[in-house]
């Protein structure tokens, strides 16, 4: 049986798409705004978080929300090997230093 989608690697996602991420609710007591995050985060490539952050921010949410343990996002992507475009990302939206 064949597929009758193919998967598509590497092409530009439209505002709509982007904006999706914005509807996304986490099942239990996480944080909206750090679960938002996350999930943006783990699936976006990094220019499409940065046009996420601007939606994100434009709706209100908080770049600086803490997950349950009271890290930011920012705290909880830092130790990751290949997420400086998302730390310089988060920095520009308004996040907290790490050394503040």
């Amino acid at each position: 049986m064949r597929k009758d989608k193919k998967k598509v690697v590497g092409e530009p996602m439209t505002d709509e798409q982007v904006a999706v991420f914005l509807t996304f609710r986490p099942h239990g007591d996480e944080p909206v705004d750090h679960y938002m995050l996350a999930r943006a985060y783990r699936s976006l490539r990094a220019h499409d978080f940065v046009r996420f952050l601007d939606m994100f921010k434009a709706a209100g949410h908080d770049v600086n929300g803490e997950d349950a343990q009271g890290r930011t996002f920012l705290q909880v992507i830092s130790e990751h090997d290949q997420a400086e475009e998302y730390v310089a990302a988060l920095l520009e939206a308004g996040a907290r230093p790490l050394d503040a």
